[in-house]
């Protein structure tokens, strides 16, 4: 497993790539033997099915930063057309076919222009998109969640989650990750994670004053 850089705590970017690679991979492997019934399960992605949303991470994991502009210059700065359109190129014909596209991305350095971190972002919320539905649990180290909810807690990119914390104190009851100031709400640091990009399903695993707030943000989302 790739270990984060212990003199400072945040991984290099090699390290970030590694860590992606790894996620990818789990994910992978935890799909390989689903029931092809079960790929329209919904995610937590409104209106995605799970076999969507893994499409939509192979879409991420194959779109550099030249296809990226032209993307949305053809999409007239829609992004979510953008997002749609290039899900759709990657479903393939049958599940098999989804999954065997994503198998071919899980090493792939390519990215649209973001941050290195904010692909392991999207490779573990989208996971969790799509395992929680289908009843899957995966244990991700808390040297890799601290730096991610560091991350998440400190910018809107990619999706809302700064703003979404906003006046409140959250607190992490696994590991050091603390943020903002305010009404308090204390759970896990993937339950936060989850729950600061979106995912109001995840607040029934966070206690505190401030976690009405958090829920009703996210379902907004």
């Amino acid at each position: 497993m790739t270990e984060v850089t212990p003199e400072t705590g945040k991984p290099t970017r090699a390290e970030l790539w590694g860590l992606v690679h790894e996620e990818r991979a789990a994910l992978a492997a935890d799909l390989a033997v689903l029931p092809e019934a079960r790929w329209a399960t919904p995610s937590l992605c409104d209106g995605l099915s799970v076999r969507e949303v893994l499409a939509h991470l192979t879409a991420g994991a194959s779109l550099g930063p030249v296809r990226w502009m032209a993307g949305v210059i053809r999409c007239r700065f829609d992004f979510d057309k953008q997002v749609a359109m290039r899900l759709n190129e990657q479903l393939g014909a049958s599940p098999a076919e989804t999954l065997e596209r994503f198998g071919r991305a899980v090493t792939s350095t390519t990215k649209p222009p973001l941050p290195v971190m904010a692909m392991l972002g999207e490779t573990i919320v989208h996971g969790e998109d799509i395992r929680r539905p289908l009843g899957i649990r995966r244990e991700h180290p808390i040297t890799m969640l601290t730096p991610l909810a560091e991350y998440y807690a400190d910018s809107d990119q990619v999706v809302l989650a700064k703003g979404r914390i906003e006046g409140l104190r959250l607190a992490a009851t696994d590991g050091p990750f603390t943020a903002g100031s305010g009404s308090p709400v204390s759970g896990s640091t993937l339950a936060l994670i989850m729950a600061m990009t979106g995912r109001a399903d995840y607040c029934d695993e966070l206690s505190g004053d401030g976690v009405a707030t958090l829920r009703e943000r996210g379902a907004k989302a």
